[in-house]
Parts: C-alpha cells; structure tokens; sequence
C-alpha cells in the first residue's frame, strides 16, 4: 500500500539518494571494483542480518564488485526512490514491493530484465510472482519474496471446541466462531479494518476493486456489496470480536492471537517468526494455516504481496551488468533458501522448497495457500487504490458511515486516480 511521507522528509531524502546513487556518484576508481548502491526495504532488525551476510559472500566470490548496502525505512522508501529517480540518480537496485514495480516501469526508471543475467532462472519461479512483475508486456523486477494471506488459528482451541478443520467458507467461519466462543469463552476470530485485508471478501464474490480488462471501476458494484457486507457481518455476533479502528489496531490483533486470546485471525507469513513468540505457539505445532475462506460463488483467494529486485535504467553499462549479476545471485535457489530459514519468509521460487525450509510448520503451511493467492493486475495505480478504500472501510466499520455510502465516497476517489475508468 502506498505510504506518504512529510515534504521535508522528501527533501532529507535528497541528501541520501545523493551519496547512495550508481553512476559517477558511486566512488569508482578507475582500476578498482565497480560499487553498486542497493536499498533495502527489509525490516532492519529481523530481515536485513541475512541480506548484509549475503553480501559480504556475493563479494567474496566477485572481487570486481563492492556492494553499498542501505536499509530504507519501507515506509519511505517509495517516495524516495521516486524523488530520486526523478532528479538526482537513484541506487542500482531497489527492494521494489510488488505494487511499485510496475508503477516505476510505467516511469522509465527500471530496466527491462527479459533476457538478462538477473533473470536467465526465470522457469524456476512461480509463474503469477513474474507476471506480477511485469508492464507493458516486459519484466522489470525478479522475485525475490512472496507472501499472501491465510486463515491462522489456534489447533488447541479449535479442538476444544470440536472443529476438527478449518472453516472452508465465511458461514462457516461464524458458525465455528460462535462453537468456539461458547466451549472455551475465547472468541473465535478477529478481523482487521484494513483494505488489504478485506480483499479476499472481494475475490470471494468473484470481483476486485477495479476491473482491469473493462476499465471499470467495481467497488462499488453488487458483488463489491455484497463482499464488503460480508467483511462487515463478521464484526457482529457470537464469538465475533468487535472492529477495531483504533491507530493499534494491527498490534491488538496479533497480540491477542499469538497468547491465545482469539482463536483465528487472517494474517501473512511475515508474522511466522513473532507467532512463535506469543504464549499460544511455543509448540510451533499448534499454529494451523489455511486457505482464507470462500464467499458466496465458492471462490476463496487473497492478495498476493512480497519483493522484486529491480535494477535502475540510469545506472550506466557497468553498473547495470554487475547489478545483474548480484540480482542473479540474490535470487538463486541457494540464497532463497538461506533467507527462508533465518527469515522465515517465502521463497518465490520452487527449487528453493527443500526440506530443511518446509521443516518449518510455518513456511510448509504457507505453501501450501499460495495456490489461491491472487496475483495483482498490471496496472500502475492499482496498489495505491486500497488508500481511499482503507479510509471508507474505518468510516463503515466505525459506524460513522452506511456500507452504500462508503463505498460510494471510495468510488469518487478511485475515480481521479484512474480517470479513464469508467463507474
């Protein structure tokens, strides 16, 4: 989802992209190693030890290349790539979300991939993760991690309750909400306010926020109604916590889940490794992972989110080509399988699934979900779409607006940032 960030935080940004930009800028002498800039969107503490010791191993085997690693806020890091990219040079690679790459194609500012070292193990790859990848009928990012959303629950309290599965429908999943609240007095699911979350009631009535191929804005459609009525229901009744639209919100969720305090959430794979912190999965066998559940046509999916790396088209020849070749690495099927088992994130490639990462009850779990996940779009503006939509549905969830209203309100907006849609 696109985040802003305050003016003058673009202007400090200046200062950054200024010593961290390929090109002339990037302190090359004339006989020494090539220094290629990489920003890392990572989260600093948990995922960005794994990509530093990476580094220093693709150096060691590639003397010729000297890696400036810089971890980027992801919060900020759209905004200022885009500032400079714009003006001032941007870094040779970028952890690019998915939801950017096309729109920064779109732009000029990243290089095709087709045909290319960086992408030359493109069958290995899930074939929805390239194509999620790809504008205007190229390639401009390599997958480097993936995630989507999966209906978590807690086994124990689950059994407690005597559902043996996990609920295949949302019916179901009120159904089982309720059983669950009654035998333990723990209620039964959480659901989350935010967009992004609700995508999946969406695609469970077979419909999504825009229509790409029609060029027709749905949000409000009958389907989308219908979606979003559901995503509603599940804020009221037996077993049902109520919404937050708090600012915490996301914290209270997770919290409450991984102590045993709800017993199902919706949530991604970036949250395996704080599971297993919570009380309730100390025993990493208790966590069960499944398909988020259908709607109404029997349709049960979820977004598809994660990382390209993405190599910058301003950066001359040699830059480029040792970037290439540091995408290459950083994507190989030993790499993925290096970060999937000290991250516990994705891999988004096949090869990288060996035994040693689905060892992990988690990533295995997860796995097995991808097949629903939905790949986005090929449209620029489709991520930043979820912004007014993410505010209608807090207004809806809140009670300070009807579901008609809202997503009437949502329409409107959505209407200026595609403006060749049609209603």
């Amino acid at each position: 989802m696109r985040r802003g960030i305050a003016a003058t935080a673009l202007v400090a940004s200046i200062a950054l992209t200024a010593t961290a930009c390929g090109g002339s800028d990037s302190g090359d002498s004339a006989d020494g190693p090539v220094t290629i800039t990489w920003w890392d969107t990572s989260n600093a503490t948990n995922e960005a030890p794994t990509y530093k010791a990476l580094v220093k191993e693709f150096e060691a085997a590639n003397k010729d290349i000297k890696v400036k690693y810089v971890n980027v806020p992801f919060d900020q890091a759209q905004n200022k790539f885009d500032t400079a990219a714009g003006a001032t040079g941007a870094p040779d690679i970028l952890r690019s979300e998915v939801g950017w790459t096309p729109a920064f194609a779109k732009k000029g500012f990243f290089l095709p991939l087709d045909g290319t070292e960086a992408l030359k193990d493109e069958d290995e790859f899930q074939p929805s993760l390239i194509k999620q990848a790809q504008y205007d009928g190229k390639t401009y990012g390599v997958p480097f991690v993936t995630d989507t959303l999966a209906l978590v629950y807690n086994k124990e309290l689950f059994e407690k309750a005597g559902i043996t599965e996990a609920p295949k429908s949302w019916d179901d999943l009120k159904k089982a909400a309720a059983t669950i609240k009654e035998k333990t007095g723990v209620d039964g699911y959480w659901g989350s306010t935010q967009a992004y979350y609700a995508q999946s009631f969406l695609y469970g009535e077979g419909t999504d926020t825009v229509d790409v191929a029609a060029k027709k804005i749905t949000v409000a459609s009958a389907e989308a109604k219908k979606a979003y009525g559901t995503w509603l229901d599940l804020f009221d009744g037996k077993g049902l916590h109520k919404a937050d639209t708090t600012a915490d919100a996301y914290a209270h969720i997770q919290d409450a889940f991984v102590n045993g305090k709800v017993a199902s959430i919706v949530q991604g794979p970036w949250e395996i490794t704080n599971f297993y912190k919570g009380s309730a999965f100390k025993d990493k066998a208790n966590l069960g992972i499944a398909t988020v559940p259908a709607g109404s046509t029997g349709k049960a999916g979820a977004p598809t989110g994660g990382h390209n790396l993405s190599v910058y088209a301003g950066s001359d020849k040699a830059h480029q080509e040792a970037s290439l070749k540091f995408v290459n690495f950083m994507t190989s099927a030993k790499s993925q399988e290096t970060i999937a088992l000290k991250n516990s994130t994705l891999p988004t490639r096949d090869d990288a699934y060996t035994a040693e990462v689905k060892a992990d009850p988690g990533i295995a779990g997860y796995q097995t979900v991808l097949a629903a996940a939905q790949p986005r779009p090929e449209l620029p503006e489709y991520s930043s779409l979820w912004g007014p939509l993410e505010t209608e549905l807090l207004a809806i969830a809140g009670g300070k607006e009807s579901l008609d209203k809202g997503l009437g309100n949502a329409e409107t907006a959505i209407a200026k940032l595609v403006p060749d849609y049609s209603k």
